[in-house]
């Protein structure tokens, strides 16, 4: 869905500075700026689907995206989630492989699309692009690896524990100092702990009874996180 306007050039967004591209200088921001195309995506809408050819990336200007896949019952298992400036696509076409998985909106977003050759093109041209891509594609891999540690190590009230500290690390919280800046469904929630929602649902009303958290509609707000952290079991 195309919004004429609703994309800010790459030379005035705000967002570009703590992605991949804030280093860029003035002539491949002229070429980015040049040759990407801006979108605005309703909540819910798809950026790409698994088994399709990535034809470039994917930068969130404003919003928030779920990366995941789908188990043999057809159950989501989210594998990431992205804030602004963040990129996604990037490692289907870097690989030369079809995309393994699929990419939806949670809100309402602003969402630039980068054509390969483009992408391809500043990666040859500016050596501390490609850094950043390796350190992305080596932060994916550590974060494999802990959620395949988690899952192996941590009992399901641990990890219920440990999803909300990593929501307010990633996302912050809002004016208020303890409101989780993210509002998920609870299915989602469910499935980036990776249990069943009756469960996780179980686990979120035994930590409000505990008072450390606040639940208001999909709202969570944090009201004790040294308990949480000691819940987790990790070291804050």
């Amino acid at each position: 869905m195309n919004r004429s306007g609703a994309i800010p050039a790459c030379e005035t967004c705000q967002s570009r500075l703590c992605s991949i591209f804030g280093e860029l200088n003035d002539s491949e921001l002229g070429i980015l700026s040049k040759y990407k195309c801006g979108n605005f995506y309703k909540k819910g809408q798809n950026l790409f689907f698994i088994g399709a050819p990535p034809a470039g990336i994917f930068c969130i200007s404003s919003g928030k995206v779920k990366i995941y896949k789908l188990d043999s019952s057809g159950k989501e298992q989210i594998v990431r989630l992205t804030k602004d400036g963040d990129v996604v696509g990037y490692r289907s076409l870097i690989s030369g492989e079809r995309y393994s998985a699929f990419a939806t909106t949670l809100e309402d977003s602003k969402i630039c699309f980068i054509p390969k050759d483009i992408f391809f093109k500043l990666l040859e041209s500016n050596s501390n692009l490609s850094f950043k891509v390796m350190k992305l594609l080596s932060q994916d891999l550590k974060a494999a690896e802990n959620i395949v540690a988690s899952m192996a190590q941590k009992t399901v009230r641990e990890r219920v524990a440990e999803v909300l500290l990593i929501l307010k690390e990633f996302y912050g919280v809002e004016g208020d100092g303890k409101t989780l800046n993210i509002s998920l469904k609870r299915e989602d929630l469910a499935s980036m702990v990776g249990t069943a929602n009756e469960s996780l649902i179980r686990f979120l009303s035994e930590f409000k009874q505990d008072k450390m958290i606040e639940l208001t509609g999909r709202k969570i707000k944090i009201l004790d996180q040294a308990a949480l952290v000691k819940t987790a079991n990790v070291f804050d």
